[in-house]
């Protein structure tokens, strides 16, 4: 080796050496930055609970908010504003809303005091643990976590659960109704080819949209039948639910005819396309009118199909509030006219046996 190749030889290894170094610091950077946070956050919780305990002893109202107000004084002149009184509320609202201490040193490992000052005023303990959840999975900062709850993550995600039924073949929190696409971009009159062209451009926003764990597979994937062929929209994976996702593109209402081209789309992906270990795949339609009491009575789930409209516009805070409210009141009613439908039919059942043997106790008389 003359003099030249060995000095490129060398040059190389200290690049790879540096490489590595780097990632061993990174790695233990932000492993040291976790646990800096996750010991905040539960130092929060013990300042919180202990607080609640005292007052609590009290039994006096007033008297607790003087408590507070003077030892955030004391706390903030000696470890500075993070003990102000609005920050030792938030940690006494904090150990109210989860009393569970060794569950919460679980739930909050990834979670910073800033993620959890963003949940606290929401309305559920559930919806607490959704966008928890869903910040764990996806490591998301608190700006996409406010992006999350601002666009009502978790009310629309509920909405497409309520199209589900016991015998549905689509797992739950799989997708959200509706959909919201307003990074796109769209002009009032586009085509379907310039949405699925917009969603490929931003594919990284609409991914994120869905939810973590999907993955881009294709886009008109071709199934080849005898001697035709046929498009699907968009492929995805899910690494989550471990199953590939058709979805299918359209503008306007829901048809029935929509149904029939999924199933033909996941059949041929369920019999060619699946690998070992993956569930059945399952479809989504998305239109600009889900024509949801349709969509209902054709029961889609069973076959693995959703249907969810899609929002090309994000609406005012208070329209878009209300319109998810009424598509979940319609969801809810519908749910209830089903119950009774299954409820007459099971009664109808009772009443058939029962008259049979009543016939033939009286064949015996």
């Amino acid at each position: 080796m003359n003099k030249n190749e060995l000095q490129h030889t060398n040059t190389g290894s200290e690049s790879i050496l540096f490489s590595d170094i780097s990632t061993i610091i990174e790695k233990r950077k932000n492993n040291a930055i976790s646990t800096v946070n996750n010991q905040i956050v539960l130092m929060f919780w013990e300042i919180g609970n202990h607080i609640n305990s005292v007052i609590l002893g009290m039994e006096r109202a007033e008297y607790g908010k003087r408590i507070v107000a003077t030892l955030s004084q004391q706390l903030t002149e000696k470890y500075g504003k993070n003990f102000e009184k609005t920050n030792l509320n938030r940690m006494m609202q904090f150990a109210t809303q989860f009393p569970d201490f060794e569950k919460l040193s679980t739930l909050w490992a990834q979670l910073s005091w800033s993620h959890i000052r963003e949940l606290l005023p929401l309305k559920t303990t559930e919806e607490k643990l959704y966008y928890a959840e869903e910040v764990k999975k996806g490591f998301l900062g608190v700006r996409d976590l406010r992006h999350l709850i601002a666009r009502k993550a978790f009310l629309r995600r509920d909405n497409a659960n309520l199209q589900l039924t016991r015998q549905s073949k689509i797992p739950f929190n799989a997708f959200k109704d509706p959909v919201i696409l307003d990074t796109l971009g769209l002009k009032d009159n586009y085509l379907e080819g310039d949405l699925e062209q917009a969603i490929l451009h931003d594919i990284e926003n609409f991914i994120l949209e869905f939810g973590v764990g999907f993955t881009f597979a294709a886009r008109q994937k071709r199934i080849s039948i005898e001697n035709d062929d046929y498009y699907i929209d968009l492929l995805f994976y899910n690494r989550d639910i471990k199953r590939l996702i058709a979805i299918e593109l359209k503008i306007g209402k829901f048809k029935p005819a929509y149904k029939g081209q999924m199933e033909l789309y996941l059949n041929w992906l369920n019999k060619y396309d699946r690998r070992e270990g993956e569930e059945a795949p399952i479809g989504l339609i998305l239109c600009t009118d889900a024509n949801r009491k349709i969509a209902e009575l054709m029961e889609l789930d069973k076959s693995g199909i959703a249907v969810a409209e899609y929002w090309t516009k994000l609406p005012s805070k208070k329209q878009f509030e209300s319109k998810i409210q009424e598509i979940m009141v319609e969801a809810k009613e519908r749910i209830e006219r089903r119950k009774l439908f299954e409820v007459s039919n099971i009664q109808k059942s009772i009443n058939y046996f029962l008259e049979e043997s009543s016939d033939e106790l009286d064949d015996k008389d």
